[in-house]
């Protein structure tokens, strides 16, 4: 019997709660609406809050409540990880507001939303790229920000992520070697453009290495007036691997292909 009427007390909580809020939804006491936006914020439950700013946004334009209520609905969708809208709705307030209240914090969120929602390497990265320039945009406009160690760790994850996109790229080009082409040649520019753009990536010895084998297999291959030629470019760039990565974990298999090189080059 106690736990019945528990349930009952726990069932009127909930459907008086409901019903408070559909009234709210058709209410035209835009303050009203607007303070409960903010407590529903407040208590975590941003959807309901979300869909009361929604309402409020056109209402409130040119209001002393206009900036807070547009960053405040960009925090409702950012906290139910609707990352997509979250963003557009920074950029939204940071473009309205260049100089806002909180144009610090939705230049940061409009990064960290792209952020969160950039895919793996493999796929696409349309949404990495726009990470990294939302993430340039806010350290170029906040030098200064508290948040600026956050963003430069979250731009070189991204950066680390387009670099693996292209050692992935130079990969299959490698593994693919003169099939329908000089597949071996792609892969040493795809590596060296990766490199180029990225220096410090912590993929280096890995394109590095896809370098100079690239370079070996296109010696092996090649036609006999350019094989000497490219047998010494392949010397070269071992030289250059094993200066800089004189503990490689490929070093066996580098001094492998300068050994096989300089057999040729010798004879």
């Amino acid at each position: 019997m106690k736990k019945n009427i528990i349930v009952y007390l726990l069932a009127v909580i909930v459907f008086s709660s409901c019903g408070e809020y559909n009234k709210l939804l058709k209410s035209t006491d835009y303050e009203y609406q607007y303070e409960a936006a903010k407590n529903y914020f407040a208590k975590g439950q941003y959807s309901k809050s979300a869909t009361l700013l929604n309402g409020l946004i056109t209402i409130l334009k040119g209001t002393d409540k206009a900036e807070e209520s547009l960053y405040m609905l960009g925090m409702s969708y950012y906290n139910q990880q609707d990352y997509q809208t979250a963003a557009q709705t920074f950029i939204t307030y940071y473009n309205t507001y260049p100089r806002g209240t909180f144009t610090e914090l939705a230049r940061f969120h409009t990064g960290k939303a792209l952020y969160l929602d950039t895919p793996e390497a493999r796929l696409d990265q349309s949404g990495t790229y726009k990470a990294v320039q939302e993430l340039q945009m806010f350290i170029e406009y906040f030098p200064k920000s508290a948040k600026k160690p956050e963003a430069q760790k979250m731009l070189f994850e991204l950066q680390d992520k387009l670099v693996y996109k292209e050692y992935l790229s130079a990969k299959l080009y490698y593994n693919l070697g003169n099939y329908m082409g000089n597949n071996f040649l792609s892969c040493v520019i795809t590596a060296q453009n990766a490199l180029r753009d990225y220096p410090y990536t912590e993929y280096r010895e890995d394109l590095s290495i896809l370098i100079l084998e690239s370079k070996y297999e296109m010696a092996v291959y090649s036609v006999e007036d350019k094989k000497m030629d490219r047998y010494r470019e392949a010397v070269d760039e071992y030289y250059a691997f094993a200066n800089e990565f004189p503990e490689s974990k490929y070093m066996k298999e580098a001094q492998k292909i300068f050994k096989n090189a300089s057999e040729v080059i010798k004879d």
